[in-house]
């Protein structure tokens, strides 16, 4: 989402960092390692952006609830769990019809192959959707839209889209309160939990 934008960030050994602004919702750090050495680089990383021009509130994905950013002016904005899906559970039918979106008004990377967003249609409405992104062996699930009668349908539905869409890779995402309880009910199982940590502006 970040290259779309023309901002792509940077790996590091332990975290993924963008040291500008990103698209709403997303985060400028994301920890991809938890021991010792990974937490410290994570720290000065935060660290450096602290001291940055960095507008606005700005957010850490603390993939592994690892990092205490409290004492650095953070506030945990979301406490989630992983959710992971490697052979899509049928279900009942549904009357919600998906299609991928090849264009938008949105700036989304629908030209990138990786890249594949469904829409769920109830006659003309717009009532579900959700985005899938292929990486590193795993296809991630995130922005999922369903209204509550239709949540488990609507999970179940991009999890059989995703293995149409990205064959024989594992589908991974996280979610939180309802929406992971209808993800749990769709045949995803929990993992690990995770933090987003926000930072407000000075």
């Amino acid at each position: 989402m970040c290259r779309a934008h023309g901002r792509p960030g940077s790996f590091l050994p332990h975290a993924w960092v963008n040291a500008e602004p990103v698209p709403r919702f997303y985060p400028n750090v994301v920890t991809l390692a938890h021991d010792e050495a990974a937490l410290a680089e994570q720290r000065d990383t935060v660290g450096i952006l602290l001291k940055s021009s960095l507008p606005g509130r700005w957010s850490v994905k603390d993939s592994f609830h690892a990092l205490d950013l409290s004492r650095q002016g953070f506030d945990v904005l979301l406490e989630a769990s992983w959710i992971r899906s490697v052979m899509p559970v049928e279900g009942p039918s549904s009357d919600i019809a998906w299609q991928q979106e090849t264009e938008g008004k949105a700036l989304l990377p629908f030209n990138d192959p990786n890249f594949a967003m469904f829409t769920g249609r109830r006659g003309y409405a717009v009532v579900a959707g959700g985005m899938l992104y292929r990486a590193a062996g795993v296809v991630g699930l995130s922005n999922v839209v369903a209204d509550a009668p239709d949540a488990v349908a609507v999970w179940r539905s991009l999890s059989l889209l995703a293995t149409r869409t990205f064959p024989r890779l594992p589908l991974v995402g996280y979610e939180s309160g309802r929406e992971l309880l209808a993800a749990l009910d769709a045949g995803f199982e929990i993992g690990d939990p995770l933090r987003i940590w926000v930072k407000a502006p000075a």
